[in-house]
């Protein structure tokens, strides 16, 4: 049985200032792409059956960096849609709404590009997501390479938990994490592992 790779795509200039980076289409900032190519050494090991990526640019390119050839690219694996929060960093929304937090908050409607989603409206899209690559990973590994928020609730999902649990895994850009089983019930394997020095 193969394991889930999971890659957060690299730095662009809204992650890097903290700010919600759903919808929007951002290249990677020049130190984001070489946390991509270092991140080729840890998945030349693994023996990659699939992969599949987010619609986003930042994903795809990091895969293209990584030395990851998509199979699929699939819009379930696009970032939550932050809605009204899009481009804001959580300090500043902070500002009107004291003690807001994202996974037990929400985000505010937006506009038709950014209409935004509900946590479980997260869950469901990830859900689908993990019932189209299991069967997969009885021939190797999958890599989905993807956002921070979205693959922190695929997590949730992939160890039976809610979706508002994605809030226990902090995910770093430009990491790589694993997802396996022990005694064919799901664990995580690996979690945000840096790319090497």
């Amino acid at each position: 049985m193969g394991e889930l790779i999971i890659v957060r795509h690299g730095e662009t200039e809204w992650s890097r200032a903290r700010r919600h980076t759903g919808r929007t289409d951002l290249p990677l900032t020049a130190r984001g792409e070489e946390q991509a190519r270092t991140l080729a050494p840890l998945v030349a090991a693994r023996d990659i059956v699939r992969v599949v990526t987010s619609p986003a640019e930042r994903a795809r390119r990091t895969a293209e960096l990584a030395g990851l050839v998509a199979d699929d690219v699939d819009p379930d694996l696009w970032e939550w849609d932050y809605g009204g929060y899009e481009g804001i960093s959580s300090a500043d929304i902070r500002q009107d709404r004291p003690g807001w937090y994202l996974w037990a908050d929400g985000v505010v409607p937006g506009d038709a590009e950014h209409p935004g989603e509900s946590v479980e409206q997260v869950g469901a899209r990830v859900d689908r997501v993990l019932k189209r690559v299991r069967p997969l990973l009885e021939d190797g590994d999958v890599a989905i390479v993807a956002h921070g928020h979205v693959l922190r609730v695929l997590t949730a999902r992939w160890l039976g938990l809610e979706p508002a649990e994605g809030r226990l895994f902090a995910l770093d850009t430009g990491t790589l994490s694993t997802l396996g089983t022990e005694h064919e019930r799901p664990v995580v394997s690996s979690w945000n592992v840096p790319p090497p020095a």
